[in-house]
Order: structure tokens, then sequence, then C-alpha cells
């Protein structure tokens, strides 16, 4: 079984990116939303900058993360942050999402989806949905529903729902990544029990706000240990 993939989201500053150099992390995200952990194009392009001063084959990849941005506003940045992921994480169409590959073919597309609690009155036709996005996206990420935001809530959502989405997800050959509320001591738990694609984490790597290195060379070999 190949290893579970590593993104580290939120990161600012070009000094802890430098000292995560030893990780086996897969991506970095950078927050283009609004957010705490929000950058700027022009500290953006420094820590990418930095990410391609790696070893060759060692680097990971650069995710940007945004919430409902125009088109235009995501060429506008490329031209100075070259991601190789745009991470959608708001309410993205699927015909956005294929305009966004369409236009950026150079560049994988995420999209998030939100999970929120099992409502008997919701009921959501998971296969349905992924097939709307089948063909317009080249990953799926499964975040915990905050009703204040889109994702960062630092809380995990009810995993039980991971093998429907994960089903759906195989059927049109999506990768599935999960996030929300992830940190060391509780990943070995998720990676045993659903053995997902890729995990995604943020806050459970921090402290007082900012990234920890050491919480985040625990949270990577646990999950690649695993």
């Amino acid at each position: 079984m190949a290893d579970t993939l590593v993104k580290i989201c939120g990161l600012q500053d070009v000094e802890v990116l430098k000292s995560m150099k030893s990780l086996p992390l897969d991506y970095i995200g950078l927050v283009f939303a609004p957010s705490r952990r929000r950058v700027t194009a022009e500290a953006a392009a420094q820590l990418v900058a930095e990410l391609k001063a790696w070893e060759t084959g060692t680097a990971p990849r650069a995710a940007g993360v945004f919430v409902n941005p125009q088109l235009a506003e995501l060429a506008e940045l490329l031209r100075t942050v070259p991601l190789d992921v745009v991470q959608l994480h708001g309410q993205e169409s699927p015909l956005f999402c294929r305009e966004v590959k369409q236009a950026f073919p150079q560049i994988q597309v995420w999209k998030a989806l939100s999970v929120a609690g099992h409502d008997p009155d919701v009921l959501i036709d998971i296969h349905a949905l992924l097939e709307s996005y089948a063909g317009t996206i080249d990953a799926l990420l499964l975040d915990t529903y905050d009703p204040q935001g889109s994702g960062g809530s630092g809380r995990t959502f009810d995993w039980e729902q991971i093998p429907l989405y994960q089903q759906a997800a195989a059927d049109y050959a999506l990768p599935l990544f999960i996030a929300g509320g992830l940190n060391p001591d509780n990943v070995n738990e998720l990676l045993d029990g659903y053995a997902p694609y890729g995990v995604d984490v943020s806050s459970g790597v921090e402290s007082n706000g900012l990234k920890d290195i050491a919480k985040m060379t625990a949270f990577v070999e646990r999950v690649k240990q695993s």
C-alpha cells in the first residue's frame, strides 16, 4: 500500500519552512482566503521560492487555498506565485472548477467539501455530487463543516461518513484527503480505521497559533510510519 500523503497547511513564515526540510512532506498549504493564516502574494512567493531551493525530488508541492475566487484573481496571483495546486474551499461549482483546469492546465485543482453531522432530513446524494465534479478536479478533500468559515475550525467531523465518500471517490478515480481537527494524537486512529489517500493538518500542529516543529515532526512521523 502506498504511503499516505501529508499536507501541512497554513504556512506563513520562511524560517519555519526552512526548519521543515527534513520532514517527508508531500504538500504545504498557503492560505489566500480570509483567515488568521492568510498570506500575501509576496509572502507566498518567498515561501514557494524557498521550496524550489530544496533538493530536487524532496521538496513538497505548494497548494494555494482559496474560497470562491474569481478566475482573474487566480490568474493574477499565479503570475507571482507558481503554485502546483489550487484548492477550492468554498461553494465553487463544477463549471468553475472546469474553467480553472482549462485556464491553468499545468496546475492540479482540488475541491474541498464540508462534512456536517448526520441529519436524516438532509440526505446528500454523494455519488451524484461527485459525479458532477468528475473530470473537473484532480482530488477531493473532506473538512469539518464550520458555519463561521470554510475550514480551519480545528474540529473533527463524524469519521463514520468517510467510507461513503471513499467509495464514491473511488468510483470516479478521485484521490481523497481528510482534514478537520487532525493532530499527532488522533491521526493514527484515522489511518487505522479508514486508510485515506492523504491527510491535511493545520491547527493540530500549532502551539499558541504558530506552527510547532515538534508537533509537525510527530504528526508526519506517525503518518509515514503507520
